[in-house]
């Protein structure tokens, strides 16, 4: 399903894109329309997904996926059930009280996510209006679950916020551990976490991939329309379409679109 295939559902059952036949892989093509979900926090592995974007397909490779979240891009995410915004609800109550979801456009400028097979985070690239770019956004997660209509994972609230020359700070450290007080997250759970984000701080300190590969200069196919988001978007999926994500490799190169000035990797090398 490429962006000139604008009739086709995202993830149809019979042939969908990704899906597995013959018990290989199939990559997904650029312009192809997939799901990016998060699972509720502490419903486990088969718990409904309370976040969902419809995303479009940059890359797929064995070692590297890349989707775009387009501007305005209708996607579902949690409300508390009284109507109050997730964000605003004060600390101390937001992961007690009764939720729901609600759907909602994408604002700003869109946002180009960058995932290793393996990984557990992926990283986001944010942009201002004009192209300007803004920061990375390392969002650490549960190694993404592919499945024929996209990809399934479980967000672990903490965050690092990455600026162009390098510098980096921790973000969300108090959702972090307010997720750990009321128990959505348990001791080893969370030592995991922290884990997962000193990994991740190595790897920014090392400038390399995807930080050295000139992302910042990826711009998306103007073909490709906005995903739409299917009925069905909370659907489980086919037991025989889901495969786990296998070890973390080295980011390809990024497509032709990013391509620009050597720029000077932080450890003495060159970015592609």
């Amino acid at each position: 399903m490429t962006a000139d295939t604008a009739g086709s559902r995202t993830g149809d059952r019979d042939g969908a894109p990704g899906s597995r036949r013959g018990g290989a892989r199939r990559a997904w093509a650029p312009g192809d329309r997939v799901l990016w979900r998060y699972r509720a926090n502490g419903a486990g592995r088969d718990g409904v997904p309370h976040i969902c974007r419809p995303v479009t397909v940059v890359r797929d490779t064995p070692d590297l996926l890349a989707v775009w979240v387009a501007p305005g891009t209708v996607c579902v995410k949690p409300q508390l059930a009284d109507g109050t915004p997730v964000h605003r609800e004060p600390l101390a109550t937001r992961y007690t009280k009764p939720r729901t979801t609600v759907t909602s456009p994408w604002f700003g400028t869109g946002v180009l996510k960058l995932a290793r097979p393996g990984d557990p985070w992926s990283v986001w690239l944010f942009w201002d209006r004009g192209w300007r770019f803004k920061n990375f956004y390392v969002n650490l997660e549960e190694p993404r679950t592919r499945w024929s209509g996209g990809v399934d994972s479980e967000d672990h609230f903490l965050d690092i916020v990455v600026l162009p020359d390098g510098r980096w700070e921790w973000r969300d450290e108090d959702e972090f551990a307010e997720a750990r007080r009321v128990g959505l997250l348990d001791e080893a759970g969370a030592r995991r976490v922290r884990e997962a984000g000193r990994a991740a701080v190595e790897e920014i300190r090392e400038w390399g991939s995807p930080y050295a590969d000139g992302w910042e200069r990826w711009r998306p196919d103007p073909r490709w329309p906005v995903p739409s988001l299917p009925d069905d978007w909370d659907r489980a999926p086919e037991p025989d379409a889901v495969e786990r994500a296998a070890g973390p490799g080295a980011l390809d190169r990024p497509p032709a679109q990013a391509e620009g000035p050597v720029r000077r990797a932080r450890n003495g090398g060159s970015a592609p």
